[in-house]
């Protein structure tokens, strides 16, 4: 039997944008969603966030690509269909959809509702799912996830700023619960002030940690101190502002993608001190630069390297109602989907304060052919 194309393999018809090939040029694109089962929920897409990792797949920087793409995912929509034994949610009830749809739910991290480290993991796009078939995510105008994957939303949270919160809000948020950083009477250093960095200010400062902002670009002091209410600021380069911070920090969140050094940062580091890797470098998984580390940076003060990776639908979902009850938002530029071959080269040359968000639910449907 010949292999169904994208637009038939399966009943329901749908409609987004995808890339062909590693030029990652995105255009309109005719394909199909499964009908809803038993435990999924429809979901019409409002908004959708644009994250740097949609660069690099649609680029095939990875080399992990698989054409055609729908990218997209942090995705904020409204419930229009469930299967009859979904309990979680309603149809009209507004609902996010991160980066996961599918996992084991066996092993013991599933167990343990750290399904992000699952290794049967399915991912929102650009993975297989349990049909065999590739997912497509949320630049598009409705997908089909099992309930288990839907993430509540409290009636009180923006719809529009919300997206970015399913990457990059639960990226951060992670490492500061589980390594007990966010805490009062703790001193974190947030390296980088981009996507990540400005929601790792946000939610440290919402969790009682005094915050420090490591940059490179002394221009963004103001921005660090008056709008997003950090209590210090360090250039990275300036050995004197190193020199005075030295050993104040019980750990660092280090959010920056480019390769960098890291030696500058275990100086900052208190006795027993993290230093956290959030960034996912722009180059081939094979030949990622590699970490110089003199093993005296651990060795004097019993410190640590350590590294995070988003988070489970449980934690996922407490991270939202924090946001909620602390009136944590993204800073975000609202986008139209004509516009997104636009901002995926202004993403990757970090020309944007400091995530778009495509308004899907009011401007996808007029680039239909």
């Amino acid at each position: 039997m010949a292999e169904r194309s994208p637009e038939t393999e399966y009943p329901i018809k749908a409609y987004g944008w995808a890339a062909r090939d590693s030029s990652g040029h995105l255009s309109p694109f005719n394909f199909s969603r499964r009908e809803t089962g038993k435990e999924d929920v429809r979901v019409k897409v409002l908004y959708c966030g644009i994250c740097d990792t949609d660069f690099n797949m649609m680029k095939n920087i990875w080399e992990t690509a698989v054409y055609p793409m729908v990218p997209g995912h942090e995705i904020v929509g409204e419930v229009t269909e469930v299967g009859n034994k979904v309990k979680k949610v309603k149809i009209g009830d507004k609902v996010g959809v991160g980066c996961i749809v599918g996992a084991c739910h066996s092993c013991e991290n599933c167990v343990n509702d750290l399904e992000n480290y699952c290794p049967e993991m399915i991912f929102t796009y650009n993975s297989i799912h349990l049909d065999g078939k590739i997912t497509y995510g949320g630049f598009s105008d409705h997908v089909v996830v099992n309930e288990h994957y839907i993430l509540r939303i409290p009636n009180n949270v923006p719809l529009d700023s919300l997206p970015p919160l399913l990457c990059a809000g639960i990226t951060v948020y992670s490492p500061l619960k589980y390594f007990g950083l966010g805490k009062v009477g703790k001193h974190v250093g947030i390296v980088g002030l981009g996507g990540l960095g400005h929601l790792a200010v946000k939610f440290a400062k919402a969790m009682g940690a005094q915050v420090t902002v490591i940059s490179t670009s002394p221009s963004k002091k103001t921005e660090a101190l008056e709008c997003l209410g950090a209590d210090a600021f360090l250039v990275s380069h300036d050995a004197d502002q190193l020199e005075f911070a030295a050993e104040t920090m019980d750990g660092v969140i280090d959010t920056v993608s480019a390769a960098h050094s890291l030696a500058p940062y275990f100086s900052l580091l208190k006795l027993r001190g993290r230093l956290v890797l959030l960034g996912a470098p722009a180059t081939p998984l094979e030949i990622h630069p590699p970490l110089e580390i003199h093993p005296y940076s651990l060795y004097d003060g019993r410190k640590t390297i350590v590294g995070s990776y988003i988070g489970g639908i449980k934690e996922t979902e407490e991270m939202i109602d924090f946001a909620a009850k602390y009136n944590i938002k993204a800073d975000v530029e609202i986008v139209p989907i004509d516009y997104v071959n636009i901002a995926t080269e202004r993403v990757a040359k970090s020309d944007v304060k400091y995530r778009f968000v495509i308004d899907v639910g009011n401007t996808l449907a007029v680039t239909k052919p």
